[in-house]
């Protein structure tokens, strides 16, 4: 749910991380631009799990709605944020490869479109501005919201929500219900940053203090909550789970998920061919089961929605 508003000033992002579906190529360097292929299976070495994408085919009608200018670009331009594990970021055999259950999902989305895929990292401010010009489509876990949908339509694809987490035992002794009294870490930028404002209001007007503590990188978080840095750490409920995962044991789950949430695909809203092209691609992946296939192997099948909505209407 990461929900940084998107009216931010375009930043420079020049960074683009080519999405190699084979570990034989060469690894991206940090300037690279190449066009890729996406005829195999995504790989890990680095622990995250390998989907294989090798099965989804090119779906003509599908392909036949697409804008003659991505037609004959042959390429569909992803624009990402890679520091979101386990969504979008860096791993693979080289340690530079884009992974994650979205740049699957991108790869699964060009398959499908008979396209390439090329994907661009930038900061995740400056990914929704850029749509229509610099990327086809943003693909990096953006909560829908209407300030969102004033600037490019948006494909409903997944459904999270924010959870805490502890170290193993909560030695802390943290309450789900009222964590004031806390160090509460987050990553910079998320949604949960910004409901920290209101969190720390709402314990100044009790008496009671809350402290939060910031980070550029969710794994930065996991990492001071597991060495006690911080008391609790508040996150999306996919990247809770996924941290969990990569602590063997540290870390446990505090309380339920809350504050259920759809995200979606960015694209122009001046482009309607694109976006049908995109809705209906991403349809047939739900429809095919391919789509939540991918998000069972990242362990988050369970956020995987059905129907691939078109703008849907969210409150504020």
């Amino acid at each position: 749910m990461r929900r940084l508003p998107a009216l931010a000033v375009l930043a420079a992002a020049g960074l683009a991380l080519t999405a190699c579906t084979d570990a034989s190529q060469n690894p991206p360097s940090d300037d690279a631009t190449g066009t890729t292929s996406t005829d195999g299976a995504t790989t890990g070495a680095s622990g995250e799990p390998e989907v294989d994408l090798s099965g989804i085919e090119k779906v003509d009608e599908i392909a036949a709605m697409l804008p003659a200018a991505v037609a004959e670009d042959g390429t569909l331009d992803v624009g990402v944020n890679l520091t979101y594990a386990p969504a979008e970021f860096v791993g693979g055999a080289d340690g530079q490869t884009p992974v994650g259950y979205d740049i699957d999902l991108a790869e699964a989305i060009a398959l499908v479109l008979g396209l390439d895929v090329e994907i661009h990292h930038a900061e995740f401010a400056s990914i929704i501005p850029a749509i229509g010009s610099r990327y086809d489509i943003g693909l990096s876990s953006f909560t829908i919201t209407p300030e969102r949908l004033e600037q490019v339509n948006m494909i409903s694809n997944f459904e999270a929500g924010s959870a805490y987490a502890v170290a193993a035992g909560n030695p802390a002794d943290v309450d789900p219900e009222n964590i004031c009294g806390t160090r509460l870490g987050v990553q910079t930028g998320t949604y949960q940053d910004e409901l920290t404002t209101d969190m720390v209001a709402e314990c100044e007007a009790a008496g009671e203090t809350l402290e939060v503590l910031r980070y550029s990188s969710q794994s930065d978080v996991t990492t001071n909550l597991v060495g006690g840095r911080i008391d609790v750490m508040y996150a999306d409920s996919p990247v809770i789970a996924y941290a969990i995962s990569q602590t063997d044991g540290q870390a446990e789950q505090l309380g339920e998920v809350f504050d259920s949430a759809p995200q979606g695909i960015a694209v122009s809203a001046d482009d309607a061919e694109l976006t049908e092209a995109v809705q209906a691609a991403v349809q047939h992946l739900m429809d095919s089961g391919e789509y939540p296939a991918l998000l069972e192997a990242w362990g988050n099948d369970s956020g995987a929605l059905t129907t691939a909505e078109l703008n849907p209407a969210v409150e504020g």
